[in-house]
């Protein structure tokens, strides 16, 4: 028999915040009603956070590591440990508490009630910038409306998933991991927690614009279809646009021939707009077939480093593995 929980948490240069996550987490491991087991994925930290998780590995049996090949992103991080996660329950969370370890028993709460996903819904953001806010009210509320799944605003990967849900979140195929927007499009009873969400304890913010942009990206592409639609608008307005241009430009031709509106400045702006107009095109295509071409490589999703609280089941070339218990370390190689 395996633990009955699994906390799932990547780390990436958080050396300042594993001391005290650990200290909390402890804390919430004693609550709950059953064995629990700390998956820490090292998502290529280029700190000491590799060292400090071997220390508590060593320290406490429940603290089973995976230290990843080098820096593959905090989505496949979280998939990492998932595919190791031998718990009936599994709880995501990340390693800079913004996430309180705290409302982990009220998620396990409504698990026990029934509930397969239970995610933690942030309803007020403390000290963080108002363009941070603004975009992120945006963001969540424009996905949930052009998603072909119903996604809740303001969640995270803050949740709690049931065994079933898991396996099924294993069994998918894709590279290009929305694990939010997935868990959403699996189905099954699923429960909101409101909580307030915390400033980050200590470090740098590793969520820059540029990354939280790129995975907005990823979010809106991966559930909804609607940006090719877009470019099929664009196209037919830019062709009703075009041929009033061309009716007006006879008709200046014709009626007002010495009009500076017939030269060569319309000319122009319709080259710019028609362009404009094709480029766009263009990028959203390049952003569905990008993910295409992902996906036809067929690569790992990962490549491990070392392992630790684990029998070791992968070669560094493959994230195929099988997961028999064990407290030694592994360097594979």
């Amino acid at each position: 028999m395996g633990p009955k929980y699994s906390f799932v948490i990547p780390i990436f240069n958080e050396e300042a915040t594993i001391p005290e996550l650990y200290r909390r987490l402890c804390g919430v491991m004693d609550q709950v009603d059953g064995e629990v087991e700390l998956i820490l994925v090292n998502d290529g930290s280029r700190d000491r956070s590799l060292a400090l998780i071997r220390d508590l590995h060593a320290q406490d049996s429940r603290v089973c590591y995976l230290s990843l090949a080098r820096n593959f992103g905090h989505q496949i991080a979280v998939t990492a440990g998932l595919n190791f996660a031998r718990g009936q329950a599994v709880v995501i969370l990340d390693a800079d508490l913004q996430d309180p370890p705290e409302l982990i028993p009220a998620m396990v709460s409504q698990w026990q009630q029934g509930y397969e996903v239970v995610y933690a819904q942030r309803t007020q953001r403390h000290q963080e910038g108002w363009f941070k806010r603004l975009t992120a009210f945006v963001f969540y509320r424009l996905l949930r409306q052009l998603a072909d799944v119903d996604i809740p605003t303001d969640t995270g990967d803050f949740c709690l998933m049931d065994r079933r849900v898991v396996d099924i979140l294993n069994a998918m195929p894709e590279r290009n991991r929305y694990l939010r927007g997935l868990r959403s499009w699996i189905g099954f009873r699923q429960k909101a927690v409101p909580f307030e969400r915390d400033p980050r304890f200590a470090g740098e913010v590793k969520y820059t614009f540029h990354k939280s942009l790129g995975l907005a990206i990823n979010g809106l592409v991966s559930f909804s279809k609607v940006p090719l639609r877009l470019s099929t608008y664009l196209g037919l307005f830019a062709a009703v646009v075009a041929i009033a241009m061309a009716i007006l430009v006879i008709y200046w031709r014709v009626f007002y021939p010495k009009s500076p509106l017939t030269g060569y400045a319309v000319i122009a702006v319709a080259i710019f707009f028609l362009g404009a107009v094709q480029l766009f095109s263009i990028g959203i295509l390049g952003e569905y077939i990008g993910r295409i071409y992902e996906e036809v490589k067929n690569r790992p999703l990962y490549t491990l480093a070392e392992v630790g609280g684990f029998v070791s089941l992968v070669n560094t070339h493959s994230s195929n593995h099988s997961k028999d218990d064990c407290s030694d370390v592994r360097r594979l190689s």
